[in-house]
């Protein structure tokens, strides 16, 4: 059994953590991330990432440290977040209070054919993120901590924190949000009230 096995449904967790959002900015990382963040309601807060491998965590403390009277959500995958782990030692020296790192593991690489990750063969991302010096960790395998995880994410001095979610394996629907980089970037721009060219 892998160290990831959860039961959780990954929209319904989504959809929990946006709930309420205010001014919660939101970069999801590839595909299913993507997916479910834009099923938990389409927002021009919300900045998906089509195919930045990795760079979800790093975007996410560039916008952190351009807005830091925002609060941030990096929304992600485990295979995902594996593939850019140096950027939780980045992270972790610039301390940014306003960044929540959600990771939703189902230990699994689900946009390639669901083979294992490494956290499925047994790697602890929460573990990995507490040695690089993230200061607030979590392991959430039920719905009671994502709600005590939704109600520290407008916190802008708590982080950075990351929490790695036991989500099921299970195949879920696409939902795909628009694609359009250069709408994207015009609309969270707008968003974060500067003038789009």
């Amino acid at each position: 059994m892998s160290s990831a096995t959860g039961t959780l449904d990954r929209r319904a967790v989504v959809k929990a953590l946006l709930a309420e959002r205010g001014e919660l900015l939101v970069i999801s990382g590839l595909g299913s991330s993507s997916y479910d963040v834009f099923d938990a309601g389409e927002h021009p807060g919300n900045f998906y990432l089509w195919g930045a491998m990795g760079g979800a965590a790093m975007v996410g403390l560039g916008l952190a440290l351009a807005q830091p009277k925002r609060p941030v959500l990096v929304i992600t995958g485990d295979g995902e977040q594996l593939m850019g782990i140096g950027s939780l030692l980045t992270i972790a020296t610039r301390q940014p209070g306003n960044l929540s790192i959600a990771v939703l593991d189902n230990g699994h690489f689900g946009e390639t054919g669901m083979q294992l990750s490494h956290s499925g063969l047994g790697a602890k991302l929460e573990v990995i993120a507490s040695g690089a010096g993230i200061p607030s960790v979590s392991d959430i395998a039920d719905m009671a901590g994502i709600e005590r995880l939704r109600a520290s994410l407008q916190d802008l001095r708590g982080g950075p924190r990351l929490a790695r979610i036991r989500i099921s394996a299970g195949e879920v629907e696409r939902a795909l949000p628009p694609r359009d980089g250069t709408f994207l970037k015009n609309r969270f721009r707008s968003h974060l009230g500067f003038a789009v060219k």
